[in-house]
């Protein structure tokens, strides 16, 4: 009459401790976690801060005549560079000062007009 109680206790339960057996080592409990971190610097952490040491370089390269995007979007000509801000001349006789960090990205290759 109890025997489905019985069969699910037995299988809620699991197999019954045997004297012998040992227990799982905690080390390899670990290694599911290790994996995850491994994963997440090599397709998030690296890319990014390879990303950053980039950006560093291009923003060290700025020179006079060179053409630049600020992250708000105004596109200009550099007129002078400072240690941590830049001149930028965004149209005729309109100069703005910039952060250096501010560049989003350098069209050194355009033609200095003069």
């Amino acid at each position: 009459m109890f025997s489905f109680l019985v069969d699910t206790a037995h299988a809620m339960g699991g197999a019954p401790a045997q004297a012998g057996a040992e227990a799982p080592n905690p080390i390899m409990q670990f290694i599911p976690l290790i994996l995850i971190f491994v994963i997440f610097y090599f397709m998030l952490i690296r890319p990014q801060q390879k990303r950053m040491k980039e950006h560093k370089a291009m923003l060290d390269s700025v020179k006079r005549g060179d053409e630049v995007v600020t992250s708000g979007g105004l596109i200009g000509r550099v007129t002078e560079v400072k240690d941590d801000e830049i001149s930028v001349e965004i149209a005729k006789d309109v100069k703005i000062r910039v952060r250096r960090d501010a560049i989003a990205s350098i069209n050194s290759n355009s033609p200095v007009k003069e």
